[in-house]
């Protein structure tokens, strides 16, 4: 009988992971079905328990939920420690269930292996102090910027945020608070584009050389992706490989094999999939 996971979120009907571990499951010849689950906001629990008792090995968890599982879970990775959220769950031989966050390795691997940025030296601007920012924060600073800063419209959260990193390579502010400032990667981790919209940054913030990256993706360039076009970005990305490479890691973490991501990148990107990201 095949193995069971499944990605639970709310909205979940779009997510196109599935698709990619279904992928992963025929190039590595490996015995799963992999499905979707509309989490109830007021029993993410019971879900994930349902979901487990019935067989289930693994599971991806999805907005709004990330935080919910990190406090669900019975043992964190270190990483998922960090970060305070949750993206991945995997039964354990003993029946308990172990939370890891794949997030910030999948948005690494897509900058410097698939695109080839190089993080050391560099100057990073990561806008948002939420979910997103947290869970990939620590991978960041494991690449060796020169600095990071962490830019949010509540200036306070970025701080905090910053200052509990306990590096002095990375720095808090308001949105406003970026006047003079330059960077040579500038990410966004901030949920504005999905109401059309791109955070109220200086426009010339970004380097000269500088890259864009978007942790949001569609069918259509995101917002952000149009306004790092717009400043001349040298290279101008949405986090649609980094939806894959954290799924490559999420399928590791369960079935002990790295899936090639390239090709079901290249799928993705050319549209032989249907339905929104």
């Amino acid at each position: 009988m095949a193995d069971k996971y499944a990605v639970i979120g709310n909205p979940i009907a779009h997510s196109k992971s599935p698709f990619i571990h279904a992928e992963f499951a025929r190039r590595t010849r490996h015995d799963m079905t992999y499905g979707r689950i509309l989490g109830n906001p007021d029993d993410f629990a019971g879900d994930v328990r349902s979901f487990f008792a019935a067989g289930g090995r693994g599971m991806n968890v999805t907005l709004p939920f990330k935080e919910r599982a990190w406090e669900l879970v019975d043992e964190r990775s270190p990483g998922a420690e960090r970060v305070g959220a949750v993206n991945t769950l995997t039964l354990l031989s003993d029946g308990r269930l172990c939370g890891d966050n794949t997030d910030g390795i999948g948005l690494v691997r897509d900058l410097s292996g698939n695109h080839g940025f190089d993080f050391g030296g560099k100057r990073v601007l990561l806008l948002g102090a939420g979910g997103a920012s947290r869970g990939v924060l620590p991978s960041l600073l494991e690449t060796g910027p020169a600095a990071l800063v962490i830019a949010n419209r509540t200036a306070s959260k970025a701080l905090d945020l910053a200052a509990a990193t306990a590096t002095d390579r990375v720095g808090g502010c308001g949105l406003e608070g970026l006047g003079g400032q330059r960077f040579d990667l500038i990410i966004n981790a901030t949920s504005v584009g999905l109401d059309g919209g791109v955070p109220t940054i200086p426009r010339d913030c970004l380097a000269v050389g500088g890259w864009t990256y978007d942790m949001l993706y569609g069918d259509a360039p995101t917002p952000f992706l149009r306004w790092g076009r717009e400043q001349g970005a040298a290279r101008a990305l949405d986090g649609l490989g980094m939806l894959v490479e954290q799924a490559a890691e999420s399928f590791f973490l369960w079935r002990g094999v790295h899936p090639s991501t390239a090709p079901v990148i290249a799928r993705l990107r050319s549209g032989q999939v249907h339905g929104r990201p």
